[in-house]
Formats: C-alpha cells, sequence, structure tokens
C-alpha cells in the first residue's frame, strides 16, 4: 500500500495528491458546510481566509424546518467538513443532504462532520420519551449558542478539526483561535457585567429555544407559550398562560426572530408586559451582524425591556 501511494504521489501534484486522501491542498481554502448562522461566523472566526463557508440557512428560517433542496445537496458535495448544531435540531433535513450528497467524507463519524452540541453540556435532557410530549430532543435542548462559553469550547473543537483536515495550516487556525479566544474572554467578561441587572428575572419564551441564554444570565422561566415543544399554541392554551401569569408574573415574554409575533404579542399586551424579540443567531437583526453583535444586541434589548 504504502509504495502504491509514493508511485501515486510522484505521478500527481501535490495538491491533487491531497485531494485524493481527502485533505485539504495547502494552496486551496477548506470548504465548510454550516448548517445555520452561528456556526458560520464561528468558523469564519477560526479559519479566516484559509475557510471557504456556505451558510445553510439564515437566521430567519426555523432550524427544525429545512427543505433538503438541491442546493443545499450540491453544496454538500464539495464540503470537506460539516458543522452542524446536531442533538437532533438538524434531524428533519441534514441526513437527506449528507446522504444525497454522495460525499463520505462528511458522513456522521468522518472528520469531516462535526456537531458542535457534543463539545459542550446539554440542558434538559428528557427523563423520558414520549412523542404525546410534543418535539422533545432526546439528547438535549440543542439551542446552546446563546451561552457564550459554548461558544468558545465549539471554537476551540472546530480549531482542532481544521487542523486535523487542513494540518499544514495548524499555525493559522491555532494564531486566529488565540486571538479570537482573547477577544471573546474580554466581550464576556463586559456582558456578564452588563447582565447582572438581569438575575432572578422570570420570562415567558415562546418555543422553548433560550434555556441556555436564561441559565448563563441567572434568569427565571415561568414556561412556554407553546404548550408543548413545537406545536403551536391555541387560544386554550394561551388563555391558561395568561391565567398563571396573573397568579406568579413575569417580566417579560421573549422570542426569536424568525418566530410568528402573534402569541407573544397576545400575551404581553393583556399581561401588560414587554414582548422582547430576539435576534436568536447571527443576522436576526441589523445590529447582530456577528456574533460579538449577537451577544451586544441580546443584552440591550433584554436590559431595555426591564426598564
Amino acid at each position: 500500500m504504502k509504495s502504491f501511494k509514493h508511485a501515486l504521489a510522484g505521478a500527481l501534484s501535490a495538491a491533487a495528491f491531497a485531494l485524493l486522501l481527502g485533505a485539504a491542498p495547502a494552496s486551496a481554502a477548506v470548504q465548510v458546510f454550516a448548517t445555520v448562522p452561528e456556526w458560520a461566523a464561528l468558523a469564519k472566526e477560526v479559519g479566516g481566509a484559509e475557510v471557504n463557508v456556505y451558510q445553510a440557512t439564515t437566521a430567519m428560517q426555523d432550524p427544525h424546518r429545512v427543505d433538503a433542496k438541491p442546493s443545499l445537496i450540491a453544496a454538500a458535495r464539495r464540503a470537506q467538513l460539516v458543522v452542524a448544531t446536531g442533538a437532533e435540531l438538524e434531524i428533519g433535513w441534514l441526513p437527506v443532504v449528507l446522504r444525497e450528497s454522495g460525499n463520505s467524507r462528511i458522513q456522521v463519524g468522518q472528520p469531516g462532520y462535526l456537531e458542535a452540541a457534543n463539545l459542550v453540556t446539554r440542558l434538559e435532557i428528557p427523563a423520558r420519551l414520549d412523542r404525546a410530549d410534543g418535539d422533545v430532543h432526546p439528547a438535549g435542548n440543542p439551542h446552546i449558542q446563546l451561552d457564550p462559553r459554548n461558544i468558545l469550547k465549539v471554537a476551540e473543537g472546530l480549531a482542532q478539526r481544521l487542523t486535523d483536515i487542513d494540518p499544514a495550516k495548524a499555525g493559522t487556525y491555532r494564531a486566529n483561535l488565540d486571538g479570537f479566544r482573547a477577544r471573546w474572554k474580554a466581550a464576556m467578561a463586559r456582558w456578564e457585567q452588563d447582565g447582572a441587572s438581569l438575575k432572578g428575572t422570570r420570562v415567558w419564551v415562546q418555543h422553548k429555544a433560550f434555556a441556555y441564554l436564561t441559565a448563563w444570565l441567572g434568569m427565571t422561566e415561568v414556561g412556554a407559550l407553546e404548550p408543548k415543544p413545537g406545536v403551536e399554541p391555541t387560544s386554550a392554551s394561551l388563555a391558561d398562560v395568561l391565567a398563571r401569569q396573573q397568579a406568579t408574573p413575569a417580566r417579560m415574554v421573549i422570542r426569536a426572530a424568525y418566530q410568528n409575533d402573534g402569541p407573544s404579542k397576545w400575551v404581553a399586551e393583556r399581561a401588560k408586559i414587554p414582548a422582547v424579540v430576539l435576534p436568536f443567531t447571527v443576522g436576526g437583526d441589523a445590529e447582530a451582524k456577528d456574533l460579538f453583535g449577537l451577544f451586544d444586541d441580546t443584552l440591550a434589548r433584554l436590559k431595555t425591556a426591564l426598564k
């Protein structure tokens, strides 16, 4: 086998040989397929000029419900690394994209496939599984991106995976990670100071998508407007929410930018509390242009709602 590889290497250019082995050619950018905007933004931070990032979804799409379009399959076919959230966030569409791509290097279990949720401590892992409970994720709540400590853990894992795929540029990925880590830790210290006033604040959430944010800030979720995860609220379920609000008041109701605003507005108007729209991910509003802007704007919106 070794003699065959040596002969083949002599016959082909170094770039072509690297492609044949599944590694990135020394002069080419690594092709990254990011399932959601936060990982696309992070890949650009860690990879810099050495990566070419394809973002599969936008901030205005529900990441649970995406069509496995031909354009996604074509992008996956070219990819050397898929960065997904995992914990079944993309279960409705990513397996189809991976299968139809025919790209062996990005399949689950291969070096070209990375799940962010495997790099962090997941919250809300259910004690029991029953389809009658709605869209419950067996591996825990997958919306890990709203705790900045998780972002840093994923950045470290991503830098290592890029190094595995493209070892010739290991020094660049390490330098990019070090620079990002320093800026991120400084920003985290500022965010934690700015967010201190939010500790203990009671909130309603429209969908169970904010567990990591509220845990990080020390906020308390009174409950969700959805009667079950992934099930749209009804007039009866919202009336029940309003009754619970009168008994144990919360200060605000929050939802993601991509969600229908009807339920949160209904509760907010009747309970006379603010309805807060959070960007949820990069691109969720004009201020959330990158990962730093995502947290700057999220905190600003929450603090404004307390005034």
